[in-house]
């Protein structure tokens, strides 16, 4: 009856690391976008702002007003 002795401590935190690298996987694999992808999304979003400041009505640029 000579077993392999194993700290159980040991043996969780290694389950456990092994459990957070696999759920990591899934996560990037999900959520994950490239850098091309990122860049073209903040381009997007840079040239949506651009347009909607340059739609702006500004208060002292209003001269319609007749006050």
């Amino acid at each position: 009856m000579s077993g392999k002795i194993v700290n159980l401590r040991t043996e969780r935190k290694r389950r456990d690391r092994a459990d957070a690298a696999e759920k990591a996987a899934q996560n990037r694999a999900l959520h994950g976008r490239t850098k091309t992808e990122r860049r073209h999304e903040e381009a997007r979003r840079d040239a949506a702002q651009r347009a909607h400041d340059g739609r702006r009505i500004d208060p002292e640029d209003d001269r319609s007003d007749p006050a």
